[in-house]
């Protein structure tokens, strides 16, 4: 089998194509950068620029399936100009990727998007499941709502498409965990405003993990890419500081303090989103970090 990424070399990109590579699946990438061309057996570089719509057609060749990744990174300052990029590193790559099937041939069955849990409403007492109607109506939902829309337009093609709302991700490697774990170790971590909103969490390992189950499996529709236990805020700081052995002496820092630091960014710290794994384990997906102590013995 061979599979086409893009967003290849990025945090969950990467680990992907090592568990490809564990599984003996060949992988093809796409890349805006001609210095990040490698050309292995196993693991081959092709050149895109999606904003000119430019891209090399040979990145097809023998591919089944495509898993499609890249996006600008919401953990920038939402500048006006930054939020456009957001949303256009989405649209305009899936919109590619789209003419670029309709009008060359290829043997493509599947495309696997990554979807993120922004879709969902801001609730303290919601519990999310894939089936819920109603989006929320923050910058983020927006992005998640058109995003999903065009990944969907590939259904007009006969390609089985499937999206994975990706929650909140642990690695040492990036993500949240870093950046959450920096101040408990300098004896400065704190819960964030009331530290009652919800953080629908995942290993790196297992989000890498369901993209590839469904993709041997060839599910259809929406999963969610969170693990089975999710935490609260409070509940989240209090376990990492106890893993590394600090303590957690300062007050919760007030929302207003990190809008002004960080903008109109700052929801990704303060919306909760308790989101639901069932979906995905009832397809027999069998989670390897099953609880956040287990995700920390291994991080910390």
């Amino acid at each position: 089998m061979k599979v086409l990424i893009t967003g290849a070399t990025g945090l969950i990109g990467s680990e992907i194509v090592k568990q490809c590579h564990k599984k003996n699946i060949d992988v093809n990438y796409l890349t805006t950068s001609k210095n990040k061309i490698e050309n292995k057996d196993n693991f081959k570089g092709f050149y895109w620029n999606p904003s000119q719509s430019k891209i090399d057609v040979n990145c097809l060749k023998n591919v089944d399936v495509i898993i499609h990744l890249v996006g600008a990174s919401i953990s920038k300052r939402w500048t006006k100009e930054h939020k456009q990029a957001i949303i256009n590193s989405r649209l305009e790559t899936t919109a590619l990727l789209h003419e670029t099937l309709k009008n060359n041939h290829n043997a493509i069955t599947q495309i696997i998007s990554a979807s993120a849990i922004g879709y969902y409403p801001d609730s303290l007492t919601k519990y999310y499941t894939e089936d819920e109607k109603e989006v929320s109506n923050s910058f983020l939902g927006k992005v998640v709502q058109e995003w999903e829309q065009v990944v969907d337009s590939f259904k007009a093609l006969n390609i089985i498409v499937s999206k994975v709302r990706i929650g909140v991700v642990l690695s040492n490697k990036g993500g949240a965990f870093p950046e959450l774990a920096k101040p408990i170790k300098y004896g400065v971590g704190a819960a964030m405003g009331t530290g009652k909103q919800w953080m629908s969490w995942i290993h790196l390992h297992d989000l890498a993990g369901i993209f590839l189950y469904v993709l041997e499996n060839e599910l259809e529709g929406v999963y969610n890419g969170v693990a089975p236990n999710p935490v609260t805020n409070k509940m989240l700081t209090k376990a990492i500081a106890k893993k590394m052995k600090m303590p957690l002496f300062l007050p919760n820092i007030p929302k207003f303090v990190m809008k002004i630091i960080l903008g109109e960014m700052h929801i990704i710290l303060f919306e909760s989103q308790r989101v639901s794994s069932k979906k995905i384990e009832k397809f027999n997906y069998k989670f390897e970090y099953f609880n956040l102590d287990s995700a920390l013995n291994d991080l910390v």
